[in-house]
């Protein structure tokens, strides 16, 4: 299972990813926008915090295949990190992610809502393609049932093309959509920490230390400065 960061925001990408084992972040243009800097500035910080290794998404906003390929070999050797190129399904975008794919270079296809345009997406050499949840919801009336139908399409097909659950609105979705056979996921930063916001977890390791403070000591918060004397027999 991969869970991506969907945001900018370069101190919630830096604590989450601190924390938590992140396979990368994805970005798209509202988000850029909404940050109000450079978008390359941006996106080379986001690098910077996350490394050569995790994946790092970036949108092409041409209209033409040609216009998106130029883009995409521009921002990704701009940002020097592992990048994947996302491209709308459109038929401009499905050329571009033929002739990207042929230069070896990844991509996502996004503005996915059927099926079909799943399905070639894929054929067309696509690393990912992303399906967001509620979009497919308010098309169909059942989102999850969306999601499955291209999960088990791909299966069928063993298709390498992975797929990327979005557009979540609670876990609730999340989980819903993990158990259609979805396994990788892009999620904004609130709703990742609530995931892990369990009280009765952090409840029960206090009761543990305190356990282990009665035993040993208040001062003795952990293993390291803790003595402690093993009877052998």
């Amino acid at each position: 299972m991969k869970v991506y960061i969907e945001t900018v925001n370069v101190k919630k990408i830096e604590q989450l990813n601190g924390y938590y084992p992140i396979a990368g972040v994805t970005t798209n243009p509202r988000i850029l926008v909404n940050e109000g800097k450079p978008y390359l500035e941006v996106l080379r910080e986001i690098c910077t915090i996350i490394g050569d290794k995790k994946e790092i998404f970036v949108q092409a906003i041409g209209d033409k295949a040609e216009e998106m390929v130029d883009e995409g070999k521009y921002l990704l050797e701009a940002v020097s990190g592992n990048g994947i190129l996302v491209v709308p399904a459109t038929s401009e975008g499905m050329k571009a992610i033929k002739q990207l794919t042929d230069e070896e270079i990844p991509t996502l296809a996004t503005t996915i809502y059927t099926p079909f345009q799943a399905i070639m997406a894929a054929n067309a050499g696509a690393k990912y393609v992303s399906l967001n949840v509620n979009r497919l919801d308010n098309l169909t009336g059942n989102g999850e049932q969306a999601i499955e139908e291209i999960v088990q399409m791909f299966r069928h097909d063993e298709c390498p093309c992975q797929i990327i659950g979005e557009g979540f609105r609670d876990e609730r979705e999340i989980y819903d959509s993990v158990l259609t056979g979805v396994r990788a996921l892009s999620v904004s930063p609130d709703i990742i920490e609530t995931l892990f916001a369990y009280t009765d977890t952090g409840a029960e390791a206090d009761k543990w230390k305190q356990r282990w403070k009665a035993t040993f000591g208040e001062n003795c918060t952990n293993l390291i400065n803790t003595n402690i004397k093993v009877e052998t027999y």
